[in-house]
């Protein structure tokens, strides 16, 4: 009988991502089958997320960016998104022995301003007590949306450039002021739950990445299921719009 190890071990380590995405969806879909409430589906997804990123880290993935709440999902039930955030604040305190134990760099994307404070807060502070540890970069798309990143980019490059009007703004230039420039863009973007769609993730960084679809709700993903859409990744031929 086969190990989820032996699976790892059949990976091509020449051709890993370095960068991947994941669209975390299906934590109510799980609930409801179950008829739990959506709430438990949010607590079980946080243990998927601890599952994937010690996978990934162990696999040898460098960079993993992980959609935790969109700038979309302020649409939800108050009560729902009140939980959502709690949730992510608590575990931000609560994680730092699973952080030093798998040596994980926390980072964050997204509109921090629009985040309640103690979430500011507790994203301040994991992200600077975690900063000596190099052995997997953890981004957390907290209050993020892809369009929204690109403003706020523009923005930014405008409001230190408004002494030169003439100077252009150039592809590298806006990167610049994206919000995670020194994470590379993902290779491979991530999608559990059936949905078949981008919702609004990693516009910019996503120009050239390889997408993988899964039916798989996300509070049942292991590290198998991580696994199998590298191997689907390793198999497919990158062109970047060249000629095949």
């Amino acid at each position: 009988m086969s190990t989820a190890r032996d699976s790892a071990q059949s990976l091509t380590e020449s051709n890993l991502p370095v960068h991947v995405g994941i669209i975390m969806d299906g934590n109510g879909r799980w609930a409801k089958q179950r008829k739990l409430k959506r709430t438990r589906g949010h607590t079980e997804g946080i243990e998927a997320a601890k599952r994937v990123v010690v996978a990934a880290r162990e696999i040898g993935i460098r960079y993993l960016s992980l959609y935790s709440f969109s700038t979309e999902n302020w649409k939800r039930a108050k009560d729902e998104v009140a939980f959502i955030l709690a949730l992510v604040a608590r575990n931000l305190r609560e994680q730092y022995d699973f952080y030093r134990e798998n040596h994980i760099r926390l980072f964050h994307s997204g509109n921090i301003e629009g985040l309640p404070p103690d979430v500011r807060s507790e994203i301040a502070a994991v992200t600077a007590d975690t900063e000596h540890y190099d052995g997997i970069y953890v981004n957390l798309a907290v209050n993020y949306g892809g369009r929204d990143e690109i403003l706020r980019a523009v923005n930014g490059w405008i409001a230190d450039h408004n002494q030169a009007p003439a100077q252009y703004l150039t592809l590298d230039g806006l990167r610049a002021y994206l919000d995670l420039p020194e994470f590379p863009d993902p290779d491979l973007i991530i999608r559990s739950g059936g949905h078949k769609r981008l919702s609004n993730f990693l516009l910019w960084e996503s120009a050239y990445s390889e997408l993988y679809f899964s039916d798989r709700l996300w509070p049942d993903w292991t590290r198998e299921d991580l696994i199998a859409a590298i191997k689907d990744f390793q198999v497919r031929q990158r062109n970047y719009g060249g000629a095949e």
